[in-house]
């Protein structure tokens, strides 16, 4: 059975096929921005063009943008493939990857991880994970001040792990600098992929709906 992974929610751009568990292709491309006109041709590119019977798609939190275009379009090749269609959280990604990248790198047990990436408005979109990868509360948006108030962590990581090392002043937790990887989703526990869709958005929206308005 084939597996197509599709990760969008920050500045890094993802797709990668598994055929029974096996990574047979992938595209990881640091974007910033286009992520719309990427994606649809990054899938086409791989073998078959990508179909395959399952979907997994990062639901985030990260860019607003950058999670509605993954899920539109993991739901639209679901509809036209007739796939199963998972979603799974960004913040647990990075995490499995980081613990992977941590062990190996220590050659010790799994330790706890702190994920730190960067969000909207200059907060930080941070959240705690077991040395299972699983995560222990909700990912929150935090101003970088508050974020470096938290209890410590042994690892730190993200995309904003080394400045939230700097903030915290802390020189001996180990730092991985990482974006989440289409490819690596297999890392992530099925318990942690699910039909739910919707977004993980991680803060409020920005602007208040004019119906909502009015009822004030």
């Amino acid at each position: 059975m084939r597996t197509l992974a599709i990760e969008t929610a920050t500045e890094a751009c993802s797709v990668a096929l598994f055929e029974d568990g096996a990574l047979i292709a992938r595209d990881h491309r640091v974007l910033g921005r286009g992520h719309a006109e990427a994606l649809v041709p990054m899938i086409a590119a791989l073998p078959g063009k990508g179909q395959a019977r399952r979907i997994l798609v990062s639901r985030g939190p990260g860019s607003f943008t950058g999670v509605r275009i993954g899920i539109a379009t993991a739901r639209a090749l679901g509809f036209a493939w007739k796939a199963e269609v998972l979603g799974y959280p960004t913040l647990a990604l990075v995490a499995a990857i980081a613990r992977e990248e941590a062990q190996s790198a220590r050659g010790s047990a799994p330790a706890p991880v702190r994920v730190a990436m960067a969000g909207g408005h200059g907060e930080w979109f941070v959240q705690d994970f077991g040395p299972d990868a699983r995560p222990e509360n909700a990912a929150q948006s935090l101003p970088p001040d508050e974020a470096a108030s938290l209890s410590a962590r042994s690892v730190l990581a993200g995309n904003r792990a080394r400045e939230l090392a700097e903030h915290v002043g802390d020189d001996t937790a180990q730092v991985l600098d990482i974006l989440p990887d289409a490819a690596r989703t297999l890392l992530l526990a099925g318990a942690l992929q699910t039909a739910d869709l919707a977004p993980i958005y991680g803060r409020g929206p920005d602007a208040v709906p004019m119906a909502q308005r009015g009822s004030k």
